[in-house]
Order: C-alpha cells, then structure tokens, then sequence
C-alpha cells in the first residue's frame, strides 16, 4: 500500500492500453515513448525493433510456456527496480493469457475456478505495473463481433476474457483501439463509440496514433480582428473657431 499526505500526491507514469488487429503498428507505438524501455514480447513480433537502441527486448516462445507466470513475475519485478528504466511494455497479453489460461486449465475440478485464477493473476499483474510507478504500454489483439445495429456501436474488443480483460485495465489510464484508415493510423479512445475505451489523460476521443504521448500543438484558429474606424483628421484653425462660434451662439 501507498499512503500520501494530503495535498503530496505524487502521480505515478501513464498506463496505456491498446489492441487492435494485426498490422496496424501496436509493437511500434513503443517507439513514441521517450526513455529507456524494456519490452515483454509473446508474439514474437521483435523484427519491429529492430532499428531501436534505447530498448531491451525480452521475447518469449512456446519453451518459455510452462514457466510464463513465474518468468513474468520474475522479470517484472526487476524491471520495476532497474532506476534506469523509464517504460515498460508488454506487447500481446492475448497471448500471454493464453499461455496462462493452459498452464491454470485443469488444475481445478470447476472450469469457473481456472478463469478465477486467470482473472487475479493479471489483476495482480494491472496492480504491479501501476505500483511500478513507471510509464506502461500494453497491447492486445481485437476481436471484431461484426455490425452491430445500423451503426456498428460496439463492434471491437480486446482479445481477451472480459473479466480477465477489466481485471488487468482498471488501473490503467488510456484504452484504446488502433486501427489504419486512408493510410494513417488512428486510436478511438471514445466509449460513447460502444468499444472498450477510456481516456482519463485529458478529453481527446480520436486521435493520430503518433500523439498517444505528444498530443500535437493546439493551434488557435485565427479570427478577423475588427477593423478600427479611421482616425479623425485634426480639424483647422477657421473650423475650431467656427465650433466655438457655433457654441456661443447656442448659449446666448
């Protein structure tokens, strides 16, 4: 537990969680974070990192399976305690709970037991990262369910158990979705769109996936100022006295 005196609450780094189907750049978004950054891959997706040098990669496989839980644990916490580390990332959680969901199934004589399992073991894993006080980025694969209604409200998610899914995001910042369109990439972080999403950050609902981090420079919309009235001219000498002329011949 932490414990801040009022008015001395120190926030601790952003925690960004992003899925969406595969291509659409979730390994690379690791790349418009600035820092060190130690990455958890369980796709084997690491070609996209190829050409970074502020990032230390571990990547699992199928030998690592039977042991992902311990090795995740292990790591993390090392991780947590490394002062040179700024992010930490873990890239497809789909399938690191799919690797842990084998290693639970079947150990309990009720089936509901082993998704209870699943759902503390990443509500822990949420909790540890959030503890870290580190930034975090978080991916996972979508599923698309199709068209829903007339207006496809609701039609993606996170490839994962619903309540593995909650139990592991609660702590986390922003949720989102990546997907491309006219060859931009873009992350709908609006709930009202039925997909799963929050952004308690600021009050961004779409956004360009290179300002996840930066979001781009505001830029005032320029407005036609009013144009002043022209300055009178001095008026003469022969006008100033027929003015005060004018003026006597009022008070007589």
């Amino acid at each position: 537990m932490i414990t801040f005196k009022e008015g001395e609450i120190k926030p601790s780094g952003n925690m960004y969680f992003i899925y969406g189907d595969g291509g659409t750049g979730k390994t690379s978004l690791s790349k418009e974070f600035k820092g060190n950054k130690v990455s958890f891959i369980f796709d084997g997706s690491y070609n996209a990192l190829a050409d970074t040098t502020d990032t230390f990669v571990f990547a699992f496989d199928d030998t690592d399976a039977e042991q992902i839980q311990a090795m995740v644990d292990y790591y993390i916490e090392k991780v947590i305690g490394g002062e040179n580390i700024d992010v930490i990332v873990l890239d497809n959680v789909t399938a690191l709970q799919n690797w842990v969901l084998e290693n639970i199934d079947g150990k309990s004589k009720d089936g509901r037991q082993n998704y209870q399992k699943l759902q503390v073991w990443f509500r822990n894993l949420g909790m540890r990262l959030r503890r870290s006080r580190k930034t975090v980025l978080v991916t996972a694969h979508q599923i698309d369910n199709g068209s829903s209604g007339l207006d496809g409200k609701g039609r993606f998610e996170p490839d994962m158990n619903a309540k593995t899914f909650n139990a592991l995001s609660a702590p986390f910042d922003i949720v989102g979705r990546i997907y491309k369109k006219d060859g931009e990439r873009y992350i709908d972080l609006d709930s009202e769109n039925g997909n799963h999403a929050k952004n308690r950050i600021d009050d961004r609902t779409l956004i360009k996936a290179n300002e996840l981090v930066e979001p781009a420079e505001q830029k005032e919309i320029p407005t036609e100022k009013p144009k002043k009235a022209p300055k009178k001219a001095d008026k003469t000498f022969e006008e100033q006295v027929a003015d005060v002329a004018n003026e006597l011949g009022k008070r007589a």
